[in-house]
C-alpha cells in the first residue's frame, strides 16, 4: 500500500478510494470529487447541529465549480438511525429527481455516515458516496470500510448494507468545534486500534500528557495511523468473514450497554470504552491476558477521558440476551474479538457464557 503524507488506499472487491486527513481538506472538495470521476449532483446529507456550521460554505463552494448542490439536515444524535428518517430521506432526494450519476456526501459523525451511506446504498439501487467525517470517531473508524445501516429496536446496525465510498475526505480543522464528550469518545476507537494491532501506537498514545491539546499535524498523524490499522484490515477481509471481526473489540459488550441504555445516553465511543475494559476482563479470566493488561488498557481509557465503569442499573441477564443477538453470532455462538497482549487480539467462539456472566455480574456489584 503506498500513500503521501496525508492520503492512505483502501482497495476491496467492493470499491478502491482514496482516505484523506489534513488540516483543511473540505477546502479542495470540488477537485476531489473531479479526480474521483464524480460529475453528477451533490446531496449533502448532515445533522442540524453539523449543517449550518459547515454545509452552507461547502455548497456554495460546489455551485462555484459548477456542481449542483442540495443539502438535508436530519435531528442529531443516534435516534436519526431508523428508517423513518431513511423515508424521510428517499422522499427529498427522489421527489427532487436524483439521477444514478449523482452523489451523495455524508456530512457528520457515525450516526450521519451510517444513514447517509444506507440511503446512497439504496436509492435507486445504489448511487455515489463520499464520506466527509467531522468526528474524530467517523475519522478513524466509521467512514472507512463500507459499512451503512439504520437501528433496529432489537439491536443497532440490524439493517444494513456494505457499500464502499468513493472517497473519505477527513478535515481535522472541524475537530476544533467538536464539542469536548465527542471528542473523548473518538478516543475510544484510536485505542482500540492500538490495542488490537498497533502496540507503538499504544505507546505514543500513552506518552501524550494532555490529548485534548493534540493540534494540526501532530493530530492528523495520529488519525492516519489509527486509520492505517482499520484500513490494513478492510483490504484484507471487506466483508468481515474472518479478520475484519478483530475491529468488533470492545462492540459485542458495547452495542448491548448502548441499547440496554436506550441510544443516545452514552456515546458510541464512551460504550465501546466500557465494553473495552469488560471484554479485556473476559479475556483475563479465560487466561489470554495478564492483570497487569486490563490495568495499563483501562488506565489510558481513562487517561483520555473514558468511561470504563457499567452505568448503575444493568441488568445482566438482558445484556446477555443482546450480546445473542448480535450480528456476529453464528449457529448461536457469540463470537468474541479479544485481546492477546498490546498490540495483538483474536476470534474466540468458545467463550462460556458463565465466564460473561461472572464478569457482568463482578461489574454491576460496584
Amino acid at each position: 500500500m503506498t500513500h503521501s503524507a496525508d492520503h492512505l488506499h483502501v482497495t476491496t472487491p467492493g470499491g478502491s478510494y482514496e482516505v484523506v486527513v489534513a488540516h483543511g481538506a473540505l477546502d479542495h472538495l470540488p477537485e476531489r470529487l473531479r479526480h474521483a470521476g464524480i460529475r453528477g449532483a451533490a446531496w449533502i446529507i448532515s445533522d442540524d447541529q453539523v449543517f449550518p456550521r459547515y454545509a452552507p460554505a461547502l455548497i456554495e463552494r460546489l455551485r462555484a465549480a459548477g456542481y449542483t448542490a442540495h443539502g438535508y439536515a436530519v435531528p442529531a444524535g443516534e435516534t436519526s438511525k431508523d428508517l423513518s428518517v431513511v423515508a424521510r430521506l428517499y422522499d427529498w432526494l427522489i421527489g427532487n429527481s436524483v439521477e444514478r450519476r449523482d452523489v451523495v456526501l455524508a456530512l457528520g459523525g457515525g450516526v450521519v455516515g451510517d444513514l447517509a451511506g444506507f440511503v446512497a446504498a439504496t436509492v435507486l439501487r445504489g448511487i455515489a458516496l463520499v464520506h466527509l467525517p467531522t468526528t474524530l470517531l467517523a475519522m478513524v473508524d466509521s467512514a472507512i470500510g463500507g459499512k451503512t445501516g439504520v437501528n433496529h429496536p432489537l439491536g443497532k446496525n440490524l439493517i444494513g448494507a456494505f457499500h464502499q465510498p468513493r472517497l473519505t475526505l477527513a478535515d481535522t480543522a472541524t475537530l476544533a468545534t467538536l464539542p469536548p464528550r465527542e471528542l473523548r469518545a473518538g478516543w475510544a476507537e484510536v485505542i482500540k486500534h492500538a490495542v488490537i494491532r498497533d502496540a507503538d501506537l499504544f505507546v505514543h498514545l500513552e506518552a501524550i500528557a494532555d490529548p485534548s491539546a493534540l493540534r494540526g499535524e501532530a493530530l492528523a498523524a495520529v488519525i492516519r495511523r489509527a486509520a492505517r490499522v482499520k484500513i490494513d484490515i478492510v483490504n484484507s477481509d471487506e466483508r468481515e468473514t474472518g479478520e475484519r471481526m478483530l475491529l468488533n473489540y470492545g462492540h459485542t459488550l458495547g452495542h448491548a450497554i448502548e441499547a440496554a441504555c436506550g441510544y443516545g445516553d452514552l456515546l458510541h465511543g464512551e460504550a465501546v470504552a466500557i465494553g473495552m475494559h469488560l471484554e479485556a476482563l473476559i479475556a483475563h479470566r479465560l487466561g489470554m491476558v495478564e492483570a497487569g493488561f486490563v490495568e495499563r488498557q483501562q488506565r489510558l481509557l481513562r487517561a483520555y477521558g473514558l468511561p470504563t465503569d457499567l452505568p448503575p442499573g444493568m441488568p445482566v441477564d438482558d445484556l446477555i440476551e443482546r450480546t445473542l443477538r448480535d450480528k456476529k453470532v453464528r449457529a448461536g455462538r457469540v463470537r468474541w474479538a479479544l485481546p492477546q497482549r498490546i498490540g495483538a487480539a483474536t476470534v474466540r467462539d468458545d467463550v462460556p457464557e458463565t465466564v460473561v456472566r461472572a464478569v457482568l455480574e463482578k461489574a454491576t456489584e460496584g
